[in-house]
């Protein structure tokens, strides 16, 4: 799936996943994930309102790796996508994808 970043300020930066993604992706039942990023693994909660029109992710690893990884040349702040990978249950690697035709092969899950 493609999420993209999303800044609330400069050092604030998380993902927003889209609210068709949680509905198709993201069992109500979960109230974490693991994000894998580059070589770090980390664990996500997800709030209640992430299902309730909120379909947003913050986390300060997270916020870190985006803005050394995406956010650093973006003086403008504008979203940044980003393919969430299902990478095992309830578990997904994040990394950058180029929207253009070969996007639907980038966005195929890794093999376990």
């Amino acid at each position: 799936m493609v999420v993209k970043t999303q800044s609330r300020g400069l050092g604030i930066t998380g993902l927003h996943v889209g609210a068709t993604n949680v509905r198709r992706y993201f069992p109500k039942n979960i109230s974490s994930i693991e994000l894998q990023l580059d070589h770090l693994q980390i664990q996500c909660g997800l709030k209640p309102n992430f299902w309730r029109g909120e379909p947003e992710i913050f986390d300060p690893r997270l916020c870190a790796w985006l803005e050394a990884r995406h956010m650093h040349t973006r003086l403008d702040r504008t979203p940044v996508p980003l393919a969430m990978i299902p990478a095992g249950k309830n578990s997904y690697r994040l990394q950058p994808v180029c929207i253009n035709r070969q996007t639907r092969s980038k966005l195929l899950p890794a093999e376990a």
